[in-house]
């Protein structure tokens, strides 16, 4: 229900764990595997003099300066650009308002203003609908924290609850309870938003005492 690219970030993962993974056993081998290391030992000297004899022949007329060194330059700024592209797009689709009114709205049928009511903006901010459902949950024992997140979902404003919950809790009983909540919640707000509800236990519910304090 968001913008983030999870296909792109598995991808980039599984890419950046297979480097990994070569470089490891690669560095395992070296020191492991006697014949790795003499094979590495009487190839890499002639390759890095290679290199440097590719350098020193692909230098710009004038200088010193190789072309090479300037199109590495380029593709690392490319490559910089493309991670804060990246990292830009995580969690993308966020929204800090669950609901807004409109700048010149009135509470008449047809937007007209009431006698004596002013021209404003009305916005209700997740983290207040985050705190109501906390505190709605509070009593429960069998819910140790929640978290509520607004976001954009097919061009309207979303909730995306995540409750976690106590081992051998039972989900439709705090599915039912969740749902009169947002029930309330609609009732209160005046703005019907579509829900998401993940409920979860993790190790938290392993560690957590049956009692909580408040």
């Amino acid at each position: 229900m968001n913008g983030t690219p999870r296909a792109l970030n598995r991808v980039l993962i599984f890419l950046f764990g297979l480097v990994l993974l070569a470089l490891g056993a690669l560095l395992v081998l070296l020191a492991a595997v006697p014949p790795v290391a003499s094979w590495w030992h009487s190839w890499a000297p002639p390759a890095a003099e290679s290199a440097g004899t590719v350098f020193t022949g692909s230098r710009v007329p004038g200088t010193t300066v190789s072309w090479l060194w300037l199109l590495l330059t380029v593709a690392a700024v490319v490559v910089i650009l493309l991670m804060v592209w990246w990292v830009a797009q995580q969690g993308k689709g966020r929204s800090d308002l669950v609901a807004a009114t409109g700048p010149d709205g009135g509470a008449g049928p047809e937007g007209e203003f009431a006698p004596g009511e002013a021209r404003g903006r009305v916005s209700i901010a997740a983290a207040a609908v985050e705190q109501a459902v906390r505190g709605a949950l509070a009593p429960r024992k069998d819910v140790l924290g929640s978290s509520v997140v607004a976001v954009d979902f097919e061009g309207r404003t979303a909730l995306r609850i995540r409750l976690v919950a106590r081992q051998s809790a039972d989900p439709a009983a705090i599915a039912e309870d969740v749902e009169g909540l947002v029930d309330r919640l609609r009732q209160v707000v005046g703005v019907s938003v579509p829900v998401l509800l993940h409920i979860t236990s993790g190790a938290r519910t392993r560690f957590s005492r049956a009692e909580r304090v408040r």
